[in-house]
């Protein structure tokens, strides 16, 4: 896909939805942190419901390792993985307090080197704590990038290098939140809502479904 089609593709995205955000409930860039960690092979809303308990009594790295292993699981068992993930977080708050102040480094080098922290969990914290032109990839932006033939590859780092290239500086800031926007809700993984879909027109896909009119005018 070049460059203008992508441009066109963001510009509708960004008139339906000026200032996208992630689903994520946070107050604080160490809350992102940790629901951002929380969120992997989970849903947002799963996530939103343990730590809207959670953050009441550990909203602090601090305050987290006080709460301890054991005591963190008991807010976030609902949650998949949560055994690990408790270690995880645990280890990443006694870093952060020990290292950094108990402040999330806006740093990928620092972020990356936190237990059960990687790459794309780093991009959103860059992205959405720090305002950092960074795009996320996660299954739904995968899936998007390909289907549409925006970015095509064969794994999440090649989406990544080439959603760099084609999308445009000033579409960077909101383009992980509009891409996995439309993979949660359009552009889902089973059966694409293509008849409702705003890009369909520009979209490469070859079997799209329930395309009755083509999008013009950039509506």
């Amino acid at each position: 896909m070049d460059e203008k089609t992508c441009r066109t593709i963001f510009a509708r995205w960004r008139e339906a939805n000026p200032d996208p955000r992630t689903e994520l409930v946070y107050h604080s860039s160490f809350e992102l942190l940790i629901a951002v960690m929380l969120s992997a092979q989970a849903t947002d809303k799963s996530v939103n419901l343990a730590t809207k308990e959670l953050f009441r009594v550990a909203n602090t790295s601090k305050a987290m390792l006080a709460l301890g292993e054991d005591g963190l699981k008991r807010y976030i068992k609902t949650i998949g993985l949560f055994n690990s993930k408790a270690k995880h977080i645990i280890e990443t708050c006694a870093i952060l307090s020990d290292r950094f102040g108990g402040e999330v480094p806006a740093d990928r080098q620092a972020l990356e080197s936190l237990p059960g922290v990687g790459r794309k969990t780093a991009n959103v914290v860059l992205n959405t704590a720090f305002g950092m032109p960074t795009i996320a990839v996660d299954t739904h932006i995968f899936r998007v990038a390909n289907r549409t033939g925006m970015a095509p590859g064969k794994d999440v780092r090649a989406v990544e290098s080439r959603l760099m290239q084609v999308v445009p500086d000033e579409f960077k800031q909101g383009a992980h939140h509009w891409l996995i926007l439309h993979g949660r809700y359009v552009c889902t993984a089973r059966r694409p809502h293509c008849g409702e879909c705003l890009i369909r027109d520009l979209c490469e896909y070859p079997d799209k479904i329930g395309v009755e009119q083509t999008v013009s005018g950039g509506k």
